[in-house]
């Protein structure tokens, strides 16, 4: 239901009859700035204010005939009106209207997508504290690397969407801008503080120096926000897909009562919605490019920006809006299994501590060459045991590899058995734990 709640609530921003709202804030702001300039008579302001209404099936009435919406808009608001709709739209040109209304329209959707990252941000970081040391191992390329915890995987998460959060509430300011400049953005037709005082009555700022639109420069930034933002979610939808594999299987997206998950194998629990989510960054970072190349229109302007305009912006706000939601539902409802992470932590026999016994032998006097021979030597071992099929620890539960050093001569030469035992201690990977918490959450 939140997910479905999410959807409406950011569709209500894109529907017919929002953009025309917009617009129609938009010439009521004008006329008030007109009025406050001495142009409209108080009572003609009073009257459209109060009075100009539209109506959507007027609109696409009269735009079968005009070939224009702003004008079929115009002429639907002035049936509302008496004379006084001789001050509607007055010095105005159609870009004036319908950028600063869309203007409207991306400031408040960018405002529940805010909203949606704090939310998914609250997510994470209670699972984060909850999974603070839950150890599991680290993979680069895939492959076992060091002990880790799952905590730092999600503290990850939670600044990078941190970074996001900044960036989109700067990036509302750069599109949260309007312009009443005239049909050449020279405010021939009107004085500049027409412009000033009816962005002021909108919570806009002016452009300052606009043509016929404003610049698409802005678009681009918030489309790229949204591209980039969506490249995260989906950066961590794809870490959740490869733990719940079934020969990983250390999370796992939740998989309610009577959920089927394959037609012919009854067996399946796929992740679904991580996969989803990843389908979904796919089409908003393609929204990013019509509006990078939106940037560059002819002259004053040109409209080969707006027909694309009509999909992508509209698309975009609402598909982020619901991968968001889809997304924190996954995180709150993870299923994570610290006895699985343990048990691939084990999985190689003690491999991963490889770099603590490296790191050891130069204290010794070992040099970084010899080092590394030594320990790369008894890990190789391992590997060709595991490729037999072998046991990773003997029937004391000890691991391949420690057995492995404590019978290398050379190695013993530098290190005692207790300082090789030592190395394979997990809580030397989660001494700084803490701090790192520190620097991504606060203090609390």
């Amino acid at each position: 239901m939140v997910e479905r709640y999410a959807r409406e609530e950011m569709t209500k921003n894109w529907t017919q009859h929002a953009r025309y709202a917009a617009w129609l804030e938009v010439e009521k702001a004008a006329v008030k700035a007109w009025n406050k300039l001495g142009l409209i008579p108080d009572d003609d302001c009073k009257k459209i204010v109060k009075n100009a209404t539209f109506s959507v099936e007027r609109i696409e009435e009269i735009e079968a005939v005009t070939k224009h919406d702003l004008i079929a808009f115009n002429t639907s608001v002035s049936e509302s009106l008496g004379k006084e709709s001789r001050w509607f739209h007055y010095g105005m040109t159609s870009s004036d209207a319908v950028d600063t209304g869309v203007a409207l329209q991306m400031r408040d959707s960018l405002d529940i997508i805010i909203k949606d990252v704090k939310m998914l941000m609250k997510s994470i970081k209670k699972r984060a504290k909850e999974h603070k040391m839950t150890l599991m191992v680290g993979r680069s390329h895939g492959i076992h690397g060091e002990p880790i915890t799952f905590g730092l995987t999600l503290a990850v998460w939670y600044d990078e969407m941190a970074r996001h959060l900044k960036n989109l509430k700067q990036t509302r300011k750069v599109i949260a801008v309007g312009q009443i400049s005239g049909a050449m953005g020279n405010f021939a037709h009107a004085p500049l503080k027409l412009e000033e005082y009816a962005m002021k009555e909108l919570g806009l700022k002016p452009e300052p120096c606009s043509n016929q639109v404003v610049h698409r420069d802005r678009y681009a930034r918030l489309a790229t926000a949204l591209a980039t933002m969506a490249s995260s979610i989906e950066k961590f939808a794809v870490q959740i897909r490869h733990l719940q594999r079934t020969e990983v299987y250390e999370c796992e997206e939740y998989f309610a009562k009577g959920q089927k998950g394959s037609s012919a194998m009854p067996h399946k629990r796929n992740p679904i919605l991580t996969e989803n989510i990843t389908g979904l960054a796919r089409t908003i970072r393609a929204y990013a490019a019509p509006a990078m190349e939106n940037v560059a229109l002819w002259h004053e302007r040109d409209i080969s920006h707006s027909s694309n305009e009509r999909f992508w912006l509209p698309d975009a706000f609402i598909t982020t809006d619901f991968m968001l939601h889809r997304m924190n539902n996954v995180i709150s409802n993870l299923t994570v299994m610290p006895e699985n992470m343990m048990k691939n932590l084990n999985l190689t026999g003690g491999l991963v501590f490889s770099q603590r016994v490296l790191l050891e032998l130069p204290l010794k006097g070992v040099s970084r060459e010899d080092a590394y021979r030594i320990v790369q030597r008894n890990a190789m071992k391992v590997w060709e045991e595991i490729q037999q099929g072998k046991s990773t620890t003997n029937k004391k539960g000890e691991s391949l590899y420690l057995l492995h050093l404590l019978a290398d001569k050379e190695l013993r030469e530098s290190l005692s058995e207790e300082q090789i035992r030592e190395c394979f201690n997990f809580d030397y990977y989660t001494k700084n734990v803490k701090g790192i918490f520190k620097r991504v959450f606060g203090k609390k």
